[in-house]
């Protein structure tokens, strides 16, 4: 769970929140529920739910987009075995994941195949010498020309 503000800034309050968000949509076959004054979307793969939370101001269609790009980089990245067991192994992957589709609650990236490349990019030049070798193995060879190139000069 990543918090980008204070609107739950105890860890009671939080956990009671993600009670109530699992509590609420664990049963319903929607994508999107309006809770708390947030508008929550979401997605479950066999024995896992994935959220993206934003005020009730955001548009679903941008926090869709995110909670997407995140379960189908997720999905190349583990073969798509995207399961508890699968994803507790790979971790790191996951964290690498979401650092380069949002920072700060600022979307940077919504296409997985971006974010598969550059957590590969970040990979081969051992940033995160952790990720293990299942990971490492899935990811793609990164093309540093196209990557270079596709954030300028």
């Amino acid at each position: 769970v990543q918090y980008y503000d204070d609107t739950y800034p105890s860890v009671k309050e939080q956990k009671a929140f993600e009670k109530n968000i699992f509590n609420k949509t664990h049963r319903t076959d929607s994508e999107i529920a309006l809770l708390e004054g947030l508008t929550v979307v979401y997605k479950s793969s066999i024995d896992l739910y994935f959220y993206v939370i934003g005020s009730s101001y955001e548009n679903e269609l941008m926090l869709m987009a995110v909670l997407n790009c995140l379960f189908d980089s997720l999905s190349q990245m583990l073969r798509k075995n995207v399961e508890k067991r699968a994803l507790l192994e790979n971790m790191e992957g996951l964290f690498l994941a979401v650092d380069e589709i949002v920072d700060g609650g600022v979307i940077l990236e919504s296409d997985p195949q971006q974010v598969v490349h550059r957590v590969a990019l970040r990979v081969s030049r051992n940033e995160f010498l952790c990720i293990p070798t299942s990971i490492h193995r899935h990811l793609p060879e990164p093309d540093l020309l196209n990557v270079s190139n596709s954030w300028g000069p």
